[in-house]
Order: structure tokens, then sequence, then C-alpha cells
């Protein structure tokens, strides 16, 4: 099983001035295989592609916005991915608030990802804690995570699942067909944490993976303390002793 961190996780030491690529290296030091983007911060694809082959990293994936994946831009972030290497590119949530809303993104994330499989790619939606709940309009049965995954790839994000009530180990090994990685992250009464200092079954989504052929796992704490690179060095220390 191969580990990779979202850089979601590190965006205030890009903010506080470091450079884009010293973090990818720090990244590779700490011990992961590769990277899922949140932004390119004003990096080609190919500027990034080069970092990374130095490096000996994988894109993953990366979260883009839904009008990336509107037919009129689709192709090229397709292409992106393409040189990037990805052949994963998702969003990592979008307003489902409404009937119409969700009806748009069904549409949208359904369409990319039909068109991202004749490239040999998918594309997929991260799911916080509300996709597991009926819809408020409840036109039509069914979660908006039920709904989401019968039109596009998942990224199961296991916190937030775990979160909402879900138990990982089901949830994992019923979608394990529209599943492409896994976001593995700890957290406490809804607040995200560094592995191993929350409450979630980590143990049950590592078995979850092995068992279920999932071959990336995700490092990703939304909020992390003191900072991100603190945050996903003690993450390692339990990845590196549990996976």
């Amino acid at each position: 099983m191969k580990l990779a961190v979202q850089l979601y996780s590190l965006r205030h030491h890009m903010e506080n001035g470091e450079n884009f690529l010293d973090i990818l290296k720090k990244v590779k030091e700490l011990g992961f295989d590769g990277v899922e983007f949140a932004g390119f911060h004003g990096y080609s694809a190919e500027e990034l592609k080069k970092a990374l082959d130095e490096l000996g990293l994988v894109a993953v994936g990366a979260h883009m916005g839904l009008d990336d994946f509107r037919e009129e831009n689709l192709a090229s972030t397709l292409e992106k991915g393409r040189i990037l290497g990805a052949k994963t590119l998702g969003i990592g949530g979008a307003d489902t608030k409404t009937e119409t809303s969700l009806n748009e993104v069904i549409e949208v994330m359904g369409n990319a990802d039909k068109e991202a499989a004749k490239y040999g790619m998918c594309v997929y939606f991260h799911n916080h804690t509300e996709e597991f709940k009926e819809p408020l309009f409840n036109t039509v049965p069914g979660t908006v995570f039920e709904r989401l995954s019968a039109a596009c790839h998942m990224q199961i994000d296991t916190y937030w699942s775990f979160h909402a009530g879900k138990e990982n180990y089901s949830l994992i090994s019923e979608y394990k067909d529209r599943i492409p990685h896994l976001h593995i992250k700890d957290g406490l009464d809804g607040h995200p944490m560094a592995l191993g200092e929350g409450n979630n079954d980590l143990a049950t989504v590592v078995k979850a993976a092995k068992d279920n052929g999932i071959e990336w796992l995700i490092l990703e704490n939304d909020d992390p303390v003191p900072d991100g690179i603190a945050d996903i060095t003690r993450s390692m220390f339990w990845l590196k002793e549990n996976v």
C-alpha cells in the first residue's frame, strides 16, 4: 500500500511564503510516495511533473473546482492530469443543498467521469459528513452520497464518514469498485487531528483498504496543529507503525 498527502494540509506553509517545491521536498523526506494537489500555486503542469520526477513522487490526484469539470473546461483539465501523470482528478466538495444544485453536480461529475474513462482516468467526489444525510428536499430517495456514487467515483474521507455514523469497513467494501483511493484522517467531535490522536477506528480503515485492494491512502488534516509539517510528521509515525 502506498502513502500520499493531500497538500491542502500544508497550505499555511505556502501562505507564509515557503516555496511550493521546497514543501514537496519535505513531503518526500518524510517518506510519502505521492501527493494529491489542492491548487498548483502558479506552476505549470510540466514544471510540477519535472519536480515530482526529480523527487520520486507520484501525482495521485488533485482537488479542483466544479467548473474545471464542466464540458467547456474538461479537455484542459484532463490534459493537465495527463501531463502530471495523475489518473484521477476530483473535487473536494460542492453545493448539494438543493435538488437543483445536487442535480447539477451529478450531471457535471457524471459526464466528466465518463469522458475521463476514455483516457484511462476517473473523476471523483470527496465527501464530508453531510453527504451521508438524507437530503432535506427528499424528492428523490437516497442520500447525497448514494446518488453521487451512481454518477462518478467517490473518494471516501474516512473521518467524515466515521463522524457521520458510518461503519468504514462496510462502507469501503460496498463501494470498493467506485473508490480510487481513500483519505485517512483522525479527529474528535468533528475536529480533524493527526493520526492516533482522535477516536476514528483507523485500524479498521487500514484493514478495509488492504482487504479491498485500495492502493493509495492519502493523509489529510483540515486544521493541522501547530503547522502542517509538524502535524503530518506525527501522522507519518503512526502510518509507519500501522500500515
